[in-house]
């Protein structure tokens, strides 16, 4: 497990909106305290999410076949992060309706300011607040995710996934926060962190990536895809996850191969549909009725 810096929003009326240590990483333990409950107009409370989406990790050592370890893998992560992504997409339209607004009321000013604290958005004003949820609160493709999740998770298998839902080597650093890695340092004090799901490991992945100063450049990259009315992709994306690994750029082509070679980009394609539908759910529960068809015991 390599060390690098560490790691929430929602469809609209159906979801809701709710460094580097040694060098490599930043904590996200905020990430799993409870968030203020806001009331927005036509989004639910944050627990309303599909039942599916915090169902423990299978055990993927079950599978002796590589091909199919790869398809329950990916099959079972791809409903969850497009959720999360729905989740960023939903809280992004509420952000357009109140950045239209000529003056926001005390529930407004709240949610705005919650989400630009979780963020780490600073500014004085509305705008500035709005401008900087805008170019940070945006989704990751799930093709980059899916390729890191492989990658430091080792498919699903490794100890911290198994024991502590953790799919991207997130780390901690308040005693008893998570699981002590056993190669860790004499004098360093991190922890590997433990969530309450795999689908909580992947909001706290994709936060990360969209507000540590580490990631400026993939956030960067992602927003010239935009600016072209592009849909962003996990290939250029990798490119600005140098500081993810001590392995640097070996690192980023080490992810852009897992994503060509396994054809990720393809759940690009998936998302990008998923965002333009008018019932997202609907097709996240078919995918996941059809995930327990194929690999339920």
């Amino acid at each position: 497990m390599e060390s690098r810096p560490v790691p929430a929003l929602i469809l609209v009326a159906v979801l809701v909106v709710g460094g580097l240590a040694a060098g490599f990483i930043a904590s996200q333990v905020e990430f799993e305290r409870p968030t203020p409950k806001v009331s927005e107009p036509q989004l639910m409370d944050t627990d309303a999410i599909p039942g599916w989406a915090t169902a423990p990790l299978p055990d993927f050592t079950q599978y002796s076949v590589v091909s199919e370890k790869k398809d329950a893998f990916f099959g079972y992560l791809f409903p969850r992060i497009a959720l999360a992504n729905l989740r960023i997409q939903a809280a992004r339209d509420y952000l357009e309706q109140l950045s239209n607004k000529p003056e926001l009321n005390e529930e407004e000013r709240k949610w705005l300011t919650t989400r630009a604290t979780r963020l780490r958005v600073d500014g004085e004003t509305t705008e500035d607040l709005v401008s900087g949820l805008e170019r940070r609160m945006h989704i990751i493709p799930p093709s980059l995710v899916l390729a890191q999740a492989a990658n430091e998770s080792a498919w699903g298998t490794s100890r911290f996934a198994t024991q502590g839902n953790n799919l991207f080597g997130q780390w901690c650093f308040n005693p008893g926060c998570g699981l002590v890695p056993n190669s860790r340092p004499a004098g360093m004090t991190h922890e590997v962190e433990v969530f309450k799901s795999p689908y909580r490991s992947i909001r706290a992945y994709l936060t990360n990536l969209n507000r540590h100063n580490a990631y400026q450049n993939l956030r960067e990259r992602r927003l010239a895809l935009l600016n072209e009315n592009r849909f962003p992709d996990g290939i250029n994306l990798a490119g600005g996850l140098q500081s993810y690994s001590e392995r640097g750029q070996a690192y980023v082509e080490e992810i852009r191969s897992m994503i060509r070679v396994n054809n990720l980009s393809d759940y690009d394609q998936r998302q990008q549909a998923l965002s333009a539908a008018e019932n997202p759910l609907e097709k996240l529960d078919a995918l996941i009725s059809d995930y327990r068809d194929r690999f339920s015991n």
